[in-house]
């Protein structure tokens, strides 16, 4: 019963617009000093240890570099190469949206990221082509989730750390999802643009393709000196997010020279900023995750779904409703670090692997960034487009439909996640 009050109290918490970890810790601590137990120094330790981790430093650095090539122009470069590359087809600046949304994922692994630095080049353009906001802020807001499933990825780093799974195995799970993504949002623009008679917004030429690539070659090299470096066994997912960074500074400082010192400082102060607020997140997070465990809360669970239905993709459905629950509510971190010690435990007596079940979770998470009303992708690009959070919605809402097509293919059919990794590491 005590438990419910701790639910209660972090929604409330949550419903009066309270920070995310503050709303965390602050509920915790209440339902500790009400229970009398345990003593604080205990709670202090816990709060610390769910931040000591090697990989979480690979959090900071991805999204330095994610800040440092929007800062350096190197978006634009990648965005001008896939204009380059798509362009021709029919309602090609939204294919181009995807494309470049693609390419920029296999370097920031973050969807805030994505819609904040390349969204705002993607959206100028398409509103300079007469294309509909709500439509450019729509394609632009469902092509940033990309970000988080294709290697590298912020939320995968903080699952893996939580579930105790291989990160790298997580990265190369994430990439066929990824593509599918991409391609069935395609689709989805294809279809719309026949339905509204968009045109095609330039002309395929060779010689463009090849001076845009040559333009944007060594921005294009990032997710390979990432995701190779990974596969390869060069680096760890920690180490290659520093390698990423290093190499976003020398394009930035040494080949482009677009990145002056006051830039370089901006970008830093603004990079601590967005890493405190997600290690409070996590700290925080882990209190409450483990007051959950310690109150034997995802033993009771379990128990209770499995009373619901012995069948497997029952459960996985069931569990697919209530991370989209859940990530319309919740920011991304704490829903990972709140929901894995509930959830994982379920999945692995279904025989759901940890890998498969950690990019179906990051995936669900991912849809939440696009609903109201914790919807972050959605804040942020309404604030980019200057229109009203509700035009948002509207615009983003058609795109949903292909989203969740590949949200139920990958849940129930395995082998799509599981193919790369067992190829590569088993």
């Amino acid at each position: 019963m005590d438990i419910i009050w701790l639910f209660v109290m972090l929604a409330g918490m949550l419903i009066v617009g309270i920070p995310v970890a503050v709303a965390l810790a602050g509920s915790s601590a209440i339902f500790i000093i009400f229970n009398g137990s345990p003593p604080p120094m205990v709670v202090a330790h816990r709060m610390i240890n769910g931040v000591d981790s090697f990989p979480l430093l690979a959090v900071p650095f991805f999204i330095l570099a994610g800040n440092l090539m929007n800062t350096a122009g190197i978006t634009e470069r990648i965005f001008n190469f896939a204009l380059a590359l798509v362009g021709w087809m029919r309602g090609g600046l939204g294919h181009v949206n995807v494309g470049a949304s693609v390419i920029f994922a296999g370097m920031s692994g973050a969807a805030v990221a994505d819609a904040g630095g390349l969204g705002a080049i993607e959206i100028k353009a398409m509103r300079d082509a007469n294309y509909d906001a709500k439509f450019a802020v729509g394609i632009t807001a469902a092509s940033s989730t990309i970000g988080p499933i294709i290697p590298p990825s912020l939320p995968m780093v903080i699952y893996g750390v939580v579930a105790g799974a291989s990160i790298g195995q997580l990265f190369v799970a994430g990439f066929i999802p990824g593509l599918m993504m991409a391609v069935s949002l395609m689709i989805m623009i294809a279809i719309m643009a026949r339905r509204k008679g968009f045109g095609r917004d330039q002309t395929f030429y060779w010689s463009v393709l090849w001076s845009t690539f040559q333009r944007a070659f060594l921005s294009l090299m990032t997710p390979i000196i990432i995701v190779g470096g990974i596969l390869s066994g060069a680096f760890t997912p920690t180490e290659a997010a520093v390698a990423a960074c290093a190499w976003a500074l020398f394009l930035g400082l040494i080949v482009y020279r677009t990145l002056s010192l006051p830039r370089f400082l901006r970008v830093s102060f603004d990079t601590i900023e967005t890493t405190a607020v997600v290690l409070l997140v996590v700290g925080a997070a882990a209190i409450f995750a483990w007051i959950l465990t310690s109150n034997r809360v995802p033993e009771q669970f379990a128990a209770g779904l499995l009373a619901v239905s012995d069948r497997p993709w029952v459960l996985l459905l069931l569990i697919n409703l209530i991370l989209l629950a859940v990530g319309c509510f919740m920011e991304t971190v704490a829903a990972i670090t709140i929901m894995v010690p509930v959830l994982l435990p379920i999945a692995v007596t279904l025989g759901i692997d940890p890998v498969h079940f950690g990019v179906i979770m990051v995936l669900n998470l991912m849809l939440g960034l696009l609903t109201p009303p914790v919807g972050m992708v959605l804040y942020v690009l309404a604030r980019v487009a200057k229109i009203p959070f509700e035009q948002c919605v509207v615009g983003t809402a058609p795109f949903l439909i292909p989203l969740v097509i590949v949200l139920m293919l990958v849940t129930f059919v395995p082998g799509i996640t599981m193919w790369l990794p067992t190829l590569i590491y088993r």
